[in-house]
């Protein structure tokens, strides 16, 4: 799967949240300033023919939706930041976080409590 480039990711993230919509209709749900009409349409085509997005043809007009949802996208690009950055280990991801200087206690508490979870789950798998 190819990565989203900025603008691509911003027009499949208002896409994610509508569901499915005409142009009109994905371009309200852009939060100010909004972009330029012409450039979120072309942003559609190139996501249609990377296979993000496809679309219904009524009359004239297309409805547009996306292919992959928000959360496949999102455990793929994981995996690739993983891969390129911490040398394809989630713990030297988790570690990076939990060295991080601005994670306040309620934060590291949240994230033992996942990590504690995720523990019980592959134990319970095993049983």
């Amino acid at each position: 799967m190819k990565e989203l480039t900025k603008a691509e990711e911003q027009v499949m993230q208002v896409i994610w949240k509508i569901g499915q919509g005409f142009a009109n209709e994905i371009m309200a749900a852009f939060p100010e300033p909004k972009p330029a009409y012409n450039t979120v349409l072309t942003t559609i085509k190139i996501l249609e023919t990377k296979g993000f997005v496809k679309h219904e043809t009524f009359c004239r007009s297309h409805r547009y939706q996306a292919v992959i949802s928000k959360e496949e996208y999102s455990k793929q690009f994981m995996g690739s930041v993983v891969a390129r950055y911490f040398n394809n280990s989630y713990l030297d991801l988790v570690s990076a976080f939990a060295k991080k200087e601005n994670l306040n206690l309620e934060e590291l508490e949240s994230l033992k409590k996942l990590i504690d979870e995720a523990i019980d789950n592959e134990k319970n798998k095993k049983e």
